[in-house]
């Protein structure tokens, strides 16, 4: 399933390029993020809310940024890749020996996985977290270790270092995770790390970083580092910053891990398209505080209807939500997909869990009334 997912957006990068070089418009946004929300619904396509997408796309400043760059599409980018590097170095204060850039943060995890895995290593993972490095992992010949999460749906990090052994090479926190969009509190994962052996890498997945609301609870590793040369941090342009379809990510970690997961990196992996502004993106703090309050409206309105519905979703820090819907999840899935809307996939071992991504007003109207179709709706209100 995940080779079909990421060849599907590979495909999207590929059209959005190709669509520049042609000279299709990139539809206009005005500064309050409005977008043809109906669009699906009036041509009966897909209302997409499985992949955890910014569905507003990028701010308008990226927007008329990228209307310009397709003049470089017929060029590789070798020219930008320093340049690139030092604008993300510069923006996190790092050096820039510290970064390493990919196509999304996935190839992060691609390239971890390589250098840090292998036949008789280890892997130790939450379960469910997002699957991409598991699937890495076996690729080269890894055990992996899956950890149920807690009662609160964060890491069990005493479990996990229980599970650490002479074979592990590398643990995987997705903070927050994906699905559950679930926080694991930072002094705690400082606790953790502390406690492993030196020869034991972690790799912190901050991939909705920016989603996340303001507390004592969670900081990132990359704004606040801990003195540890053994963590890696991984971000991406996918989420917040609208970029999915461009495919840029990076990983920040001490100049020696930067050197053994290079060597397994795509040669000449950077687009062309992105790599135009991605100095832009770092800089439009007003752009990005907009899409993050837009996600946090968004977010509360889920909630408000859920609780109408008497569901009770888990709490999230990020652009989409998991709740137990105490039916099997495929056959929602199933359900959804029938009236043309598109929710996550099933989440071993949360089987009646559904991942619902946060879409536009219209989307999630519309994602509202194919829930209320389902024949057992009505008798949970009712409750």
């Amino acid at each position: 399933m995940i080779e079909s997912r990421r060849n599907f957006l590979r495909s999207l990068g590929i059209g959005a390029a190709a669509g520049a070089a042609v000279g299709w418009p990139f539809r206009r946004a005005s500064a309050t993020y409005a977008v043809d929300t109906d669009m699906a619904l009036q041509s009966g396509g897909l209302i997409r809310l499985d992949s955890n997408e910014n569905a507003y796309g990028p701010s308008p400043r990226v927007t008329n940024a990228l209307r310009s760059s397709h003049a470089m599409v017929n060029r590789y980018p070798f020219l930008k890749h320093d340049e690139v590097l030092e604008q993300i170095a510069s923006f996190h204060q790092v050096k820039q020996e510290q970064v390493l850039l990919g196509c999304g943060s996935t190839e992060m995890l691609r390239v971890a996985a390589c250098a840090f895995l292998g036949n008789g290593r280890q892997l130790i993972q939450a379960s469910p977290t997002f699957e991409a490095i598991e699937h890495y992992a076996k690729a080269v010949g890894s055990e992996v270790v899956s950890v149920g999460l807690n009662h609160g749906f964060a890491h069990d990090l005493d479990y996990m270092l229980a599970r650490v052994g002479t074979s592990t090479g590398l643990v995987y926190i997705c903070n927050p995770n994906n699905p559950t969009a679930s926080i694991t509190p930072r002094q705690d994962l400082e606790r953790f790390i502390a406690k492993l052996p030196a020869t034991v890498r972690v790799l912190i997945d901050e991939a909705y970083h920016h989603y996340v609301p303001k507390s004592g609870m969670y900081s990132s590793f990359i704004d606040r580092p801990v003195n540890d040369k053994r963590v890696i941090v991984t971000r991406t342009f996918s989420k917040a910053y609208g970029l999915a379809g461009l495919r840029l990510g990076y990983a920040i970690a001490s100049p020696k891990v930067v050197e053994e997961m290079r060597k397994f990196l795509t040669e000449a992996g950077l687009n062309a398209i992105v790599a135009e502004v991605a100095g832009l993106v770092l800089g439009d703090t007003e752009g990005l505080i907009k899409l993050v309050k837009r996600n946090s409206d968004d977010r509360q309105e889920f909630f408000n209807s859920a609780m109408v519905r008497r569901l009770k979703p888990i709490s999230s820090s990020a652009n989409f939500v998991m709740m137990n819907t105490e039916h099997p999840a495929q056959e929602l899935i199933g359900h959804f997909r029938k009236h043309n809307v598109l929710i996550g996939r099933q989440f071993p071992p949360m089987n009646d869990y559904i991942r619902v991504s946060l879409g536009t007003p219209d989307e999630m109207r519309a994602f509202w009334r194919v829930w209320d179709m389902l024949p057992w709706s009505k008798q949970l209100m009712q409750h």
